[in-house]
């Protein structure tokens, strides 16, 4: 039976984790275990309960309880559901709620490298990627594209952050992904990985050369907006790649970069 709670005082400590508490308080990176993240929309909010991942509470716009929102209050048991009309949500959260619903969500530990790398041919790695919207449509790329699973290395936005899980389509939850350590080059050469550096430099394959599409397991390796990957990190590559540009473009943004490299470089 759903544990309808309209909201009658802004202050009341139930509602920090939708209103006072930042994203990196919310993921306790120090104690992941212990963490929770924002899943917003019906759609994200559902991936992520097929992914097994446990709710906590709901916010919800009061006119969409018997509508969009229904099937997920319903699903999510007598957990708290929090209540109010879009302006007041508005002034609570401070932005507009998607589709009118928000849950708070419990985390799961992360996997290791070894345990994303199991049986994967086709990996992606991000190095550096900060921007949130970034994150997530490169992870709707990857699931939707043929990649196997996604690292990320410590500086990247984490995908459970409210906006990179929404620009994902929830797919965050459904493609094996991690965080690494540093020495994540060596790591997957020890896994049986070679490593392609997407830059934009002289002395590079093109994405059509077929030397990387032989290669039984490949990790697509991808850099920050802008910076594009470090100078170290693509000299310690084994492949630098490039895409070949038309009409004076010099480069792609990360997110349609990403897009082209997984379908070009996908295992066929």
């Amino acid at each position: 039976m759903p544990n309808i709670i309209e909201i009658t005082d802004f202050s009341a400590p139930e509602l920090d984790i939708y209103a006072r508490m930042t994203e990196v308080q919310l993921l306790n990176r120090e104690y992941p275990e212990k963490g929770l993240f924002i899943a917003e929309s019906p759609k994200v909010i559902e991936r992520a309960l097929n992914a097994g991942y446990e709710p906590v509470s709901i916010l919800v716009e009061d006119k969409t309880i018997e509508g969009e929102a229904k099937d997920i209050i319903e699903r999510c048991g007598d957990i708290p559901v929090y209540t109010a009309s879009f302006d007041v949500l508005k002034e609570l959260t401070g932005f507009p709620l998607t589709r009118g619903l928000l849950c708070a969500m419990r985390r799961k530990s992360l996997l290791s490298m070894e345990e994303i790398c199991f049986g994967a041919q086709r990996i992606a790695v991000l190095e550096e990627v900060m921007n949130p919207t970034n994150i997530g449509a490169i992870i709707r790329s990857a699931a939707a594209l043929g990649m196997d699973a996604v690292i990320l290395t410590p500086g990247c936005s984490n995908p459970f952050y409210r906006r990179a899980a929404r620009v994902s389509m929830g797919t965050v939850f459904q493609i094996p992904w991690t965080i690494s350590g540093e020495n994540w080059q060596e790591e997957l050469r020890k896994l049986g990985f070679k490593t392609a550096a997407m830059a934009l430099c002289d002395d590079t394959l093109s994405i059509e050369d077929e030397r990387l599409q032989k290669e039984e397991k490949l990790a697509i390796v991808l850099g920050t907006e802008g910076d594009g990957l470090a100078a170290k990190t693509i000299e310690n590559c084994d492949y630098t790649v490039k895409i070949p540009m038309y009409h004076g473009v010099d480069s792609l943004n990360v997110a349609a970069a990403s897009a082209v490299a997984f379908w070009e470089l996908r295992k066929r």
